[in-house]
């Protein structure tokens, strides 16, 4: 494999961690990202190998008074629903770049993307490129996209939309950081609901500030809900921001201090939230890592996805060496229970997060402040929370690299 030519379309999470890999397997790999800097925004995720910033999470009425508190276990071998480790997801994108930016094998070019590709009619055979801002149109043997749920370069490859494989929930999410600390110095995370499924969550930040995400969600049914946030989102920041601002307007708690603290934020960041659902994660000398192939939505597995996603494909396109299409048909093999797995939403999960009517909401936390005020929830972890740390479920192979 020491000759294949890979280009790596997106330099986030996915995107520097297939380089890595492809890179051990001895790929030569280029990666181009469409923005002309590395992007550091976003919410935080659990990945239980990074520094402590929250101690757990209060759900709060109206009036900011708690009706509910999880707390983390304190032991990072027993997890719980708030993990004992997190870190955003900038830092780790900043984290992975600084991994692979100096290796021999891995170029980076951003301010660049895929204008077209051409395969032969068998699928078989290199990809010919031709990009966007400049660089030279050239043939690779393997074309890996790693942008997204709404990947353009997903769309080229498998020819089609751009939502074509896109499962819409009715969901979007903004995050931020505030100035302020909203929460006088407590590291204990508050989160609250209001009518039409708006929930918002306030965390505490290192800067001395706060992370804050605000969720708009609607009910899974035949509207397109998200459209209009879709419509502010071609616009820019400031018209999503406006968007935002008039969404949560007159929500109730903190709302006018978060949505302050939203319009000064320079690490704005939004998206919809969507499953990606498509019938291969490859198509010929094309393929799919990350959310680009199988974001999972709810679930908040995307990036426990991407990482076993990227291993997976270095590895088996490395096992069958002087055979691309054998090691791509084994990715697939070998990735598909596991998405199918993690796609698996709990059809309660968007009620408990941001019921629509004020008696859902006086329901739910009435239910939650039942559980928490019992303990029950902090017995059941003792026995139950050992499933989010669990590395036993899916056993990944050992793969041979050559550097």
């Amino acid at each position: 494999m020491s000759q294949l030519k890979v280009l790596v379309v997106g330099a986030s999470i996915a995107g520097p961690i297939a380089a890595y890999w492809l890179a051990k397997a001895g790929a030569n790999i280029t990666i181009i990202e469409r923005f002309p800097h590395l992007r550091t925004n976003g919410q935080s995720i659990d990945i239980r190998t990074a520094g402590v910033t929250m101690e757990g999470i209060s759900f709060v009425r109206a009036n900011g008074r708690p009706y509910g508190t999880i707390k983390a276990t304190g032991n990072p071998d027993q997890q719980s629903l708030v993990s004992e480790y997190e870190i955003f997801r900038g830092d780790l994108a900043k984290v992975l770049y600084d991994l692979t930016k100096d290796n021999k094998n891995i170029k980076y070019i951003f301010g660049e993307q895929v204008a077209s590709m051409q395969q032969n009619e068998s699928n078989d055979g290199p990809i010919t490129v031709k990009f966007a801002n400049g660089l030279s149109t050239s043939e690779y043997d393997l074309v890996v996209a790693c942008d997204g749920a709404t990947s353009r370069t997903r769309a080229i490859g498998l020819d089609c939309g751009v939502r074509d494989h896109i499962k819409p929930i009715n969901c979007w999410a903004a995050y931020f950081t505030t100035k302020q600390d909203l929460l006088g110095g407590s590291k204990i995370a508050q989160s609250y609901s209001a009518l039409g499924g708006r929930f918002f969550g306030v965390g505490p930040d290192l800067s001395g500030g706060s992370r804050a995400g605000l969720m708009g969600l609607q009910p899974r049914d035949d509207r397109d809900a998200t459209l209009p946030f879709r419509e502010a989102a071609k616009q820019g920041d400031d018209a999503l921001k406006r968007f935002v601002v008039q969404h949560f307007e007159g929500a109730g708690w903190k709302t006018g201090e978060v949505l302050e603290g939203m319009m000064e934020a320079g690490d704005f960041y939004a998206n919809e939230i969507v499953q990606v659902k498509t019938p291969s994660v490859y198509k010929g000398s094309f393929a799919l890592v990350g959310d680009a192939g199988y974001v999972p939505g709810f679930t908040g597995t995307g990036i426990t996805l991407a990482i076993t996603g990227a291993y997976l494909l270095a590895g088996e396109v490395s096992r069958h060496k002087g055979d691309l299409a054998a090691g791509l048909k084994a990715y697939e093999e070998r990735m598909r229970p596991i998405i199918n797995d993690m796609q698996k939403v709990p059809p309660f999960i968007p009620t408990i997060f941001a019921p629509q009517t004020a008696w859902g909401i006086w329901l739910r936390n009435n239910i939650f402040a039942f559980i928490a005020w019992t303990k029950i929830l902090e017995f059941a972890q003792k026995f139950f929370a050992s499933s989010f740390a669990s590395t036993d479920k899916y056993a990944l192979p050992e793969y041979e690299w050559v550097a």
